[in-house]
C-alpha cells in the first residue's frame, strides 16, 4: 500500500456486500475432489512455507511428542526471543520508540509461525511475502514522517480462516468453497486493523461448519494442542489459539457464537473476549446461514494479556465502525472504564461452581476455589449463584442454531464427509431434522427473550444476598467442564453457549496449569457441586473423561460475565481480580 494510502481514523468505509467474494462455481464435491482440493490447498501452503528454508525446524520430531510448545521458539536470536515475547501493547509501544522495525517485529513471528504450522496444523493462507512489504512501507512510514500510522503501527495480527481478507480465500473448512471464495476487499475489521497500522500475514484454522467447539476439517486435517498433541486446541477458533499459545502471533480476530473464542483461548492459557452483538465489527464473515439473526455471533481478540483485549477494542471503535456496518450500535470506547476508573473497590462476584447439568473436573472447581480466597482476602464480597435453566438453554440455543433443521449443513456436507465433531453437533439437531415454520419461529424468539428476562431478573434479585446491597457485578464461571480434551470427546457447550444465548460479555483469563503428581482435589463448600449419579448420559462421559494424566500441564482458565454492553466494565472488574488473584498467590 502505498504511503499515501494509510489512512488515518474516522477515514471513510464502504459496507461489505456479497459481490466482495469473488466464487467461482460452488458446485457440490465428490469425495474425490474434496481429496484433491485437499491435497492442492496443502500443496500451496507447503510451496509458501518453503520458500524460507531457514525459518523450519532443523530438528526432526517424532510424531509420538506430545509436548512441543517450547520448539517453535528453539532457534530465535535473543533479540527475536525478546520480541516475541511481547504482547501487542509492549510491541507497539517499542516500534513506535524505534527499539525495533516493522520487519523484524514481522521476521521473528514468521519465523515462530512456520514452525508452529509444522508442529501444530493452524495456518490455513499464509503471505509472509505481503506482510513483509507492509512492514517495509511502515518503517518507510516512521522514518520519513517521524510518527506512526496509528496504534498497532508494526504489530502483526492474524486472522481466523472465514474473515474477508483481500486478495485471499476464505474457504471456512468447506472443500467446496477452497479456491472459489477469494475476497475483494477486506472484512471491516480487517480494514481497521490495516489503517491502524497492522501487519496481516497468515490466516488460521477454523472447524468445518465453524459450529464446532475443536478444530477439524477435511482440506486441511486436525489442528493439535501444543502443549499436549493429543488433545485440542479448542474451536472454532483453534488455529488462533494454537499459533499465538506457541508466540506465533501477539494478537488474532476469533469468532464466537457458542464457545469458539472463549474455549480455545481458556485451553490455550490465553485471554479471550466475546462481547455483546453490536460492539464489535462483524461484516465481512463467511459461514453458513448467512442471514440468520434469532442467534448471532460475536467477534473478537485472542492475546496475552488482559490490556490487548482492551487495545483491540479500543482500536475497533475509534474508527467509528457504525458508519459501515449498520446493526453496530454508536458506542464508542471507554477506555478509563477498562483501566479500573469507576469500579467499585469492593466488587460483589458470584460464583457459578455447578450449572445443574454437568459438574466441572475438579482443577477447575480447583480454580475457582482459589479465586474466591483471592476475593475475600481483597476484601471482596463473594456469593455464590445459582443456576437457572442451563438445560433449558442449550436446548433453546439448538433451535436457534438449526432454524432450517440442519438442512444447509447437510446440503454443504454430501460429499464432504461430516468430521466427527460434524457429526455429533449435527446429532444434536431438534424437531427431528425438519425446519421450524415461520409461526414456531416467532414462538421460539419469544421463548429466547423469556428466558433472558428470567435470567435478569434472577440476576437483579440476587442483590438480596450480597452483604454491600448492591447489584452483583460479575458471574465468575467454568469455561467448559473439562480442560483441553482428548480430540473428538468435547460435549458440553453449556457454560459458554448460556451467555451467547443471554448476549452477556465474557472474557476468559489464565489462572495457572494443572499438574497431575501427586494431585489430591481441594475441599469445596458443602452443596457447591452434585457429587450423586450422573445427572445425564452428557455428565456421565465428561465425568469418565476424567483423569490427572490426561491434564497434566495444560492450562486452567476461568471467565468472568458481566451485564450485556458492558465490555468496558467487565475489563476493568478482570483488573481487580487478577489484582487479588496475584497478591493472594504472592502470601
Amino acid at each position: 500500500m502505498p504511503l499515501s494510502r494509510i489512512m488515518p481514523p474516522n477515514s471513510d468505509f464502504s459496507p461489505i456486500m456479497a459481490a466482495d467474494i469473488s466464487k467461482g462455481p460452488l458446485k457440490r464435491p465428490s469425495v474425490a475432489m474434496v481429496q484433491e482440493v485437499s491435497r492442492a490447498k496443502k500443496a500451496e501452503r507447503e510451496q509458501r512455507l518453503s520458500r524460507r528454508p531457514e525459518w523450519r525446524l532443523k530438528q526432526q520430531v517424532p510424531p509420538d511428542l506430545t509436548d512441543v510448545s517450547a520448539l517453535p521458539t528453539s532457534q530465535l536470536t535473543p533479540r527475536e526471543h525478546g520480541i516475541v515475547h511481547l504482547d501487542a501493547t509492549a510491541l507497539a509501544e517499542a516500534i513506535r520508540e524505534r527499539r525495533y522495525t516493522a520487519v523484524e517485529v514481522l521476521k521473528a513471528f514468521c519465523h515462530v509461525a512456520t514452525i508452529a504450522q509444522d508442529l501444530t496444523n493452524c495456518l490455513t493462507e499464509v503471505f509472509f511475502d505481503e506482510g513483509l512489504r507492509r512492514a517495509e512501507e511502515l518503517d518507510r512510514y516512521i522514518e520519513e514522517t517521524g510518527g506512526v500510522v496509528g496504534p498497532l503501527h508494526g504489530v502483526p495480527v492474524s486472522i481466523k480462516d472465514h474473515v474477508l481478507v483481500k486478495g485471499h480465500d476464505t474457504a471456512t473448512g468447506y472443500a467446496a468453497w477452497a479456491f472459489r471464495t477469494i475476497a475483494e476487499k477486506d472484512a471491516v475489521c480487517v480494514d481497521i486493523l490495516r489503517k491502524a497500522g497492522a501487519v496481516i500475514y497468515v490466516k488460521t484454522a477454523n472447524p468445518q461448519t465453524l459450529l464446532s467447539l475443536e478444530t477439524n476439517n477435511n482440506i486441511y486435517g486436525r489442528t493439535l494442542n501444543p502443549h499436549n498433541r493429543s488433545l485440542t486446541p479448542g474451536g472454532s477458533s483453534g488455529g488462533e489459539s494454537a499459533l499465538i499459545a506457541v508466540h506465533g502471533s501477539p494478537l488474532g480476530i476469533g469468532t464466537d457464537i457458542g464457545g469458539s473464542i472463549r474455549i480455545p483461548a481458556a485451553y490455550m492459557g490465553l485471554y479471550g473476549l466475546k462481547g455483546s452483538v453490536g460492539r464489535m465489527p462483524h461484516a465481512g464473515l463467511m459461514g453458513s446461514h448467512d442471514g440468520m439473526d434469532a442467534i448471532i455471533g460475536a467477534l473478537g481478540p485472542i492475546a496475552t494479556s488482559a490490556r490487548d483485549l482492551a487495545l483491540f477494542c479500543r482500536v475497533m471503535l475509534q474508527h467509528e465502525p457504525w458508519l459501515a456496518e449498520p446493526p453496530l450500535l454508536e458506542i464508542p470506547w471507554k477506555q478509563p472504564v477498562a483501566d479500573g476508573s469507576s469500579i467499585p473497590e469492593k466488587l460483589t462476584v458470584a460464583i457459578l461452581w455447578d450449572d445443574g447439568v454437568v459438574t466441572p473436573h475438579p482443577p477447575i472447581l480447583d480454580a475457582l476455589k482459589r479465586v474466591k480466597g483471592a476475593l475475600l482476602a481483597a476484601g471482596h464480597d463473594v456469593i455464590t449463584w445459582e443456576p437457572v435453566g442451563h438445560q433449558e438453554a442449550w436446548d433453546l440455543i439448538l433451535k436457534l442454531y438449526f432454524l432450517d433443521g440442519g438442512e444447509e449443513y447437510r446440503q454443504m456436507l454430501e460429499h464432504d464427509p461430516p468430521v466427527p465433531q460434524t457429526d455429533w453437533i449435527l446429532s444434536q439437531v431438534p424437531n427431528g431434522g425438519k425446519p421450524y415454520t415461520v409461526a414456531e419461529l416467532f414462538k421460539i424468539n419469544l421463548e429466547r427473550e423469556a428466558f433472558r428476562a428470567k435470567v435478569l431478573t434472577h440476576w437483579n434479585a440476587a442483590k438480596a444476598r450480597t452483604s454491600t446491597g448492591r447489584h452483583i457485578d460479575a458471574v465468575l464461571s467454568p469455561v467448559a467442564a473439562t480442560l483441553a480434551p482428548r480430540h473428538d470427546t468435547t460435549r458440553w457447550w453449556g457454560y459458554t453457549s448460556y451467555w451467547n444465548l443471554m448476549d452477556y460479555p465474557a472474557v476468559v483469563f489464565p489462572v495457572g496449569r494443572f499438574r497431575a503428581a501427586d494431585y489430591q482435589p481441594q475441599k469445596l463448600p458443602d452443596g457447591a457441586v452434585h457429587r450423586g449419579d450422573p445427572r445425564s448420559e452428557t455428565e456421565r462421559v465428561v465425568r469418565a473423561q476424567w483423569d490427572p494424566d490426561t491434564y497434566d500441564n495444560i492450562s486452567v482458565s476461568l471467565q468472568l460475565v458481566g451485564r450485556r454492553l458492558n465490555e468496558e466494565r467487565l475489563l476493568g472488574m478482570l483488573g481487580k481480580v487478577e489484582h487479588a488473584l496475584s497478591r493472594f498467590q504472592d502470601q
